[in-house]
């Protein structure tokens, strides 16, 4: 009998979130209603411009039904390029200095994929994104985690954490504004980061996937707009969260035109793109969208300060985020010092109410949960009367 052994597969971490999607599954196939703060998973559509293109190019332009280059089309890397001169005043080459991407989770693990490989090392948060970790591992290279989380100076954690690496490293991955904890970075901050990686050499990758969704009234930085930056860095971005596409699996690389190079070769051995309606759709979204990415932050920056304001009634303090669609949360008083799964697991059963166990996202998420800002303010009220309903009855 032939063994079934997958390697790579093994090496994968324990997805310790599956214990709570099953619960929720069960509840659903039962009838049962699911607040659900689980998944970051924008619950909105997205603009009808971007529907009506995609539709128009699908229907009018047979053409677009055929294989197109996997670096994207040049009419949305020139959108691309647009929306970087827009918002930051960075210049770039739509054909050297961007790439499409499916997603930006499959540009970074393809452009660590080609950039890396056994025995680098790679800095990247904790707790984090898990494609900034596992994409590590693909390649073959060793995760060195950074201390990631509001109020942390991230160059002192990036400092131990180079410290604490088996070898000099060869890459670092920041995410600012930061998935799960909301951290964000001002431009000095940015700067400071890039210093850091002048420094000891290394290259840069920053994922700038919640850029546009900051409730503080500044702007976060890119690192590409820093003097030198490109001669290291390449950064991501998706359509994902700002403009509702999530489903659509849009996104896009930009920077270091050898960096860029790197990934858009590994992509023409990897994929044929992106459906060319989506790309046309994309591109009028990017030169489009900037008042609707100005009102998706304000639904959120909402959302969020209607979940903290219920679930301080409910006697769980929590701080209001700076950026991102998530809340970060502590776990309440009476339940600190257990497993985030078991809170997470319970808080479903008791409550009806799903939160993403923060150890999901690496071991420095351990004691933490995070909401995801995807249910409208009524259904989050309700959520929290939920929880205050739980809270009071006190751990099992």
């Amino acid at each position: 009998m032939v063994e079934m052994r997958f390697p790579r597969l093994a090496e994968l971490p324990p997805y310790v979130l599956g214990a709570v999607d099953a619960r929720k599954a069960e509840l659903r196939a039962r009838g049962e209603e699911v607040y659900d703060f689980g998944l970051g998973n924008p619950d909105r559509g997205p603009m009808p411009a971007t529907i009506a293109r995609l539709v128009e190019t699908a229907q009018i332009t047979p053409a677009s039904h055929r294989y197109h280059p996997s670096q994207g089309i040049k009419p949305l890397r020139e959108a691309i390029c647009r929306w970087y001169q827009r918002h930051y005043g960075v210049t770039l080459d739509p054909d050297e200095e961007a790439v499409v991407t499916i997603g930006s989770k499959e540009g970074i693990s393809h452009l660590l994929l080609a950039t890396v490989g056994p025995g680098d090392v790679v800095l990247a948060p904790d707790p984090c994104y898990p494609i900034h970790h596992t994409a590590v591992g693909f390649a073959g290279a060793i995760y060195q985690p950074v201390a990631t989380g509001p109020g942390r100076d991230p160059v002192a954690e990036l400092e131990a954490a180079l410290a604490a690496a088996p070898r000099p490293p060869r890459l670092a991955i920041v995410n600012f504004p930061h998935n799960p904890t909301s951290a964000a970075v001002d431009a000095a901050g940015m700067a400071a980061i890039l210093r850091f990686a002048e420094k000891h050499d290394l290259l840069l990758l920053s994922d700038l996937a919640y850029a546009d969704l900051r409730f503080d009234g500044q702007q976060s930085p890119s690192m590409l707009a820093l003097p030198g930056a490109r001669e290291r860095t390449v950064e991501f971005f998706t359509m994902s969260k700002s403009y509702n596409m999530p489903g659509w699996r849009c996104g896009f690389c930009v920077g270091n035109k050898h960096l860029v190079g790197a990934l858009r070769k590994m992509k023409a051995y990897q994929d044929y793109g992106l459906f060319a309606p989506i790309q046309h759709a994309a591109a009028a979204t990017l030169d489009g969208g900037d008042d609707f990415a100005r009102e998706m932050r304000d639904v959120y920056a909402a959302r969020a300060r209607a979940l903290v304001a219920g679930l301080g009634r409910a006697g769980w303090p929590v701080e209001m985020p700076v950026a991102t669609m998530f809340v970060w949360a502590p776990l309440p008083p009476a339940w600190q010092g257990r497993p985030s799964v078991d809170f997470a697991v319970a808080l479903l059963d008791g409550a009806k109410v799903a939160v993403a166990p923060g150890v999901g996202f690496g071991a420095g998420g351990e004691g933490w949960v995070r909401f995801a800002l995807v249910e409208e303010e009524p259904r989050v009220e309700a959520a929290c009367q939920a929880i205050a309903r739980f809270l009071a009855a006190g751990p099992a």
